[in-house]
């Protein structure tokens, strides 16, 4: 038997892009999605036309390719360069266009806010698709890697190790110095010369690093990427990196709301509860949210936002500080909001002045009764309860209300706080382990944030198309009534597509 013979690379074939693609491809969502929405109503930089020089690309050109390219795990600009020229798809998408790669990766670096702003118009597009319950959305975040390394990172401790370093090598060269009888003709001696002059040169790189740290209030300071910080990633591991956060709607596990911080979680739960409420412009919902987030002052501003937050409760251990045991947790302390006191396990009574005292920390500031008992001292457990002298003391938060309404809820729900990995875990996943979206090659917090949209974007885009299909989804698409939508598109390319396969039948029959 023959193998299978090929087609010669001299046969003349007549034929069209458009029959290269079939119906259901993703490419046409995205050549439908992009042409149906208006980019200058979303803040995107429009190239403009010009009567004189080289023509420009049109916007739409470069934000097709970056949605072909991170639906397909490709970012590089010079990458997406080299598909224009040998991936169909792309050619199809573009209509042939060849945009150098410089000019690719400037739509990317100069549109982050409209990137965003884009993102929240498809999951208004998904809420009115009915493709978003807007009941039930897990909260999370991931760690994204910065274009930052952790020897471009600085605290002042580091700086302080680094001076007293430079303080004591310099020293020692001095003293290498005064023992050499011949200081003049030793080469030993210019070589060290050159080295203390080194080491003044790097006393004063990290003095200005140490004046820029003062000036800026913050505990560190990265020079590669400033917004890049020292976040603890898992256990005690520390990534130089930024913090991506999602919200997820229960009903089809889609993104419906997403931006970046640069600090861990605890002060970041109101931010994208609030941001995800606004973005599906919905009253209220349930917010299914782990303890890293459990912080009083954001769950108070959920309750005020009408958001029932359903975060975990983090575990109490052991308090070193005042030795108390399991049984004597200020959970088992019982609170009466008539009396306002609290009831401890033996049945005393603790009661406050009703004085408020302030609360200053590194991650938080909030205001807090103390509430004791005299009955402490002649108590037979005392040593169970506390190690102090004067006797237990309770502190409560002004936000202890909203915290115990919430702890209720966590342990009445225990069901539905279980679906919340389920939920949002594994779209982190994805993007980080099977799409290769673990780090970011932009610098600064705003860039990032543009970058980190678009990505959640394609991974709804991705999603939708599993949920429905491509031919289903254009369907919805051209008559969804947005203000965004771009004016007789839908006349447009019906025609267009119409015109080319006339074009085609009539060659085919004028060869014949």
């Amino acid at each position: 038997m023959q193998h299978i013979s090929g087609i010669s690379r001299h046969q003349m074939r007549i034929s069209c892009l458009e029959d290269a693609i079939a119906p259901d491809n993703q490419v046409r969502f995205i050549d439908a999605f992009v042409m149906f929405i208006d980019l200058a109503k979303l803040g995107f930089a429009i190239q403009t036309i010009k009567s004189e020089g080289r023509p420009s690309h049109a916007t739409k050109v470069f934000l097709k390719i970056y949605l072909y390219g991170y639906l397909n795990g490709i970012r590089s600009s010079r990458k997406l360069e080299k598909e224009s020229f040998r991936n169909i798809e792309v050619q199809w998408l573009i209509e042939g266009i060849r945009p150098n790669y410089h000019s690719i990766f400037d739509f990317r670096k100069d549109n982050p806010a409209a990137l965003k702003k884009l993102f929240k118009l498809f999951v208004s597009f998904l809420k009115d698709a009915d493709l978003i319950g807007g009941e039930t959305i897990a909260i999370d975040g991931t760690k994204s890697r910065a274009h930052n390394s952790k020897k471009a990172n600085f605290n002042q401790k580091k700086i302080d190790k680094h001076l007293e370093y430079i303080e004591a090598k310099t020293q020692e060269y001095l003293d290498a110095l005064e023992t050499n009888d011949d200081k003049e003709n030793h080469p030993k001696i210019q070589n060290i010369q050159q080295k203390i002059e080194r080491l003044k040169q790097n006393r004063i790189r990290y003095e200005l690093l140490e004046e820029k740290l003062k000036e800026s209030g913050e505990p560190q300071i990265s020079t590669t990427d400033s917004d890049a910080r020292a976040l603890l990633v898992q256990g005690q591991v520390v990534e130089i990196s930024f913090n991506m956060q999602a919200a997820v709607d229960a009903k089809h596990n889609l993104v419906v709301a997403t931006h970046t911080i640069n600090r861990n979680d605890r002060n970041a739960l109101s931010a994208i509860a609030i941001e995800a409420k606004e973005n599906l412009a919905i009253e209220t919902y349930t917010a299914l949210v782990d303890k890293g987030y459990h912080n009083g002052r954001e769950i108070e501003i959920c309750k005020q936002a009408k958001i029932t937050t359903i975060v975990a409760q983090p575990e109490q251990g052991k308090n070193k500080e005042n030795g108390t045991t399991k049984d004597y947790f200020v959970s088992n302390f019982q609170y009466n909001l008539t009396t306002d006191t609290y009831t401890c396990p033996q049945g005393e009574t603790l009661k406050t002045t009703g004085h408020w005292h302030k609360k200053t920390t590194d991650r938080d500031s909030y205001k807090f009764k103390r509430y004791r008992t005299p009955k402490c001292r002649e108590c037979l457990v005392k040593h169970l309860c506390t190690s102090r002298m004067a006797g237990r003391d309770i502190d409560r938060s002004q936000y202890a209300d909203a915290v115990e309404e919430n702890n209720k809820r966590y342990h009445a729900n225990a069901q539905l706080y279980r679906k919340r990995q389920e939920i949002n875990e594994h779209i982190f996943g994805t993007i980080k382990r099977q799409w290769g979206y673990n780090h970011t090659n932009l610098t600064g917090l705003e860039k990032v944030n543009g970058e980190h949209s678009l990505i959640m974007l394609v991974y709804n885009i991705k999603r939708t198309i599993n949920i429905l299909d491509v031919p289903a989804l254009i369907a919805k698409i051209k008559n969804w009534n947005t203000p965004y939508k771009a004016k007789a598109y839908i006349v447009f390319i019906t025609n267009y597509f119409r015109l080319c396969k006339d074009i085609i039948k009539n060659e085919l029959q004028f060869a014949a």
